[in-house]
């Protein structure tokens, strides 16, 4: 996931995009504090939740919020209560405020730029090369990231045309393919990084994002060779790209005698478990 704070009327509300779903998740408690400007939007948030329960007479009120470890104001990385665009509206309804209807438009905003980029990925790309050369990455490296969400996006492009849904069948589809490659999931080679609300694609090597890159475009032009249809089918294919860079992995660290999947990322040093990659 990657991390991409905005501001309302001059307030912080952080958000994350998931690449792999195609997902906005927004901070609750960000968005709660811009509507009530309390002194203490944790407790209201937490207050409003305990009242709304009592009402649905559901332990959760409301599906699909979800914790992520976002930045907090001391600069430490804290479990935070994240809410899609749809539940958060929700969530505004439930507040008597005079910034609903304004937030609620800053909502479809953030919505309008994603169709924006979705139109003209090249909008994606200059935000996203902007960011990188930020947070120090070389033009080598952001030159293989964009090569290889390129790359992505084809490959997503014809799973939508081909009756996948983009979000949770977009997910098991990507985990298939790197999971064959690499010998883990996604899941555990981010915790392999160290990483939580990330994007593991923005703390690969560059090696990572090659090999990546080949099993992805493995994977579409078999599919699109088999014209796979459907979530049996292309998982198929997904298994059969990463298959292939699986292969040329193995070829390269038995020439090198070093391995492809790594544990380093791009944050700030700190200790991370060793990679324990299944030899296959």
């Amino acid at each position: 996931m990657k991390i991409l704070p905005a501001e309302f009327d001059g307030q912080s509300i952080r958000r994350v995009y998931d690449e792999d779903t195609e997902t906005w998740w927004f901070s609750v408690i960000d968005v709660v504090q811009v509507l009530t400007q309390s002194k203490s939007a944790k407790r209201y948030w937490s207050d409003l939740k305990r009242k709304l329960a009592l009402e649905a007479a559901s332990e959760q009120p409301y599906e699909e919020i979800v914790q992520l470890k976002l930045t907090a104001t001391d600069g430490k990385q804290r479990e935070t209560d994240c809410a899609k665009a749809a539940t958060l509206l929700r969530v505004i309804q439930s507040i008597p405020s005079p910034k609903a209807e304004p937030i609620k438009l800053w909502l479809a905003k953030v919505g309008y730029e994603r169709m924006q980029e979705m139109a003209d990925p090249a909008l994606t790309l200059d935000r996203a090369r902007q960011t990188w050369q930020q947070h120090g990455r070389s033009d080598k490296w952001i030159q293989q990231r964009m090569t290889g969400q390129e790359t992505r996006n084809k490959l997503t492009d014809y799973w939508r045309e081909h009756e996948i849904k983009a979000g949770q069948e977009f997910a098991i589809l990507t985990n298939i393919i790197h999971q064959e490659w690499t010998g883990v999931s996604v899941k555990d080679h981010k915790q392999a990084k160290g990483l939580s609300s990330h994007n593991l694609r923005d703390h690969m090597t560059e090696a990572e994002l090659i090999f990546t890159a080949l099993a992805e475009l493995s994977t579409r032009q078999i599919a699109e060779t088999t014209d796979a249809t459907g979530m049996a089918d292309n998982k198929t294919a997904a298994k059969a790209g990463g298959g292939i860079a699986k292969q040329a992995r193995r070829q390269l660290e038995s020439q090198t005698g070093k391995p492809v999947v790594s544990a380093q990322n791009y944050l700030a040093p700190i200790a991370v478990k060793a990679l324990k990659v299944t030899k296959r």
